[in-house]
């Protein structure tokens, strides 16, 4: 806004008119979406006869992404909280120690001596486990306590975030509806090919 105004102030009002409709008039440019399609569509603006500099100045290109559409099967993103149904803080701390504790005991027991791989470690500390599965990946799983989540980075899915469903009586990511103990059971069997029970 205030380079609008500068620009504005420096011009005089009949250079001003046809200026403003070649800088600020979006029809004539190219959208882009990317920061390599934003450089195809400035060189296509100067070839035109446009100037690249109007491409700062369009409503089009300010944001580099397209409005994110939802196709039928996805569920909605979060929301804002309503802190009136938020879980009370020494729940949540019970419920995702007692999640963390049990997937580190289950791994740590159960698969740490009979999973045979190069790099293969279990760490927990500062309430971050960490499973390292070589050249497979890391998986870190640790609270996120204002959000009351337990946050999962998976170098097969990816990040994700877990709200608590006491009607399942289990960790759930809303997006997708999957349960955080199955989602590692079955990630984590597929890498290591062998059946994972953690549950």
């Amino acid at each position: 806004m205030a380079s609008r105004k500068l620009l504005m102030g420096l011009t005089a009002g009949r250079r001003l008119r046809s200026r403003t409709r070649q800088l600020f008039w979006p029809a004539n440019l190219p959208e882009a979406t990317t920061s390599r399609s934003l450089a195809a569509a400035a060189t296509a603006a100067q070839q035109s006869g446009g100037l690249p500099a109007a491409l700062l100045f369009s409503s089009r290109t300010i944001s580099s992404t397209r409005p994110a559409t939802q196709s039928a099967g996805d569920a909605p993103g979060p929301s804002a909280l309503d802190h009136k149904l938020v879980m009370p803080e020494d729940e949540f701390h019970k419920l995702a120690d007692e999640t963390i504790h049990d997937l580190l005991e289950k791994l740590e027991v159960e698969y740490g001596d009979s999973i045979q791989m190069d790099g293969f470690d279990i760490d927990y500390g500062n309430q971050v486990l960490t499973l390292r599965l070589g050249d497979l990946g890391t998986y870190v799983v640790n609270k996120q306590t204002p959000n009351r989540q337990i946050w999962l980075s998976s170098p097969v899915s990816g990040p994700s975030r877990f709200d608590w469903d006491a009607s399942t009586d289990g960790w759930i990511y809303k997006r997708t509806g999957a349960n955080l103990v199955q989602l590692l059971e079955k990630e984590i069997g597929e890498l290591c090919g062998t059946p994972v029970e953690l549950s």
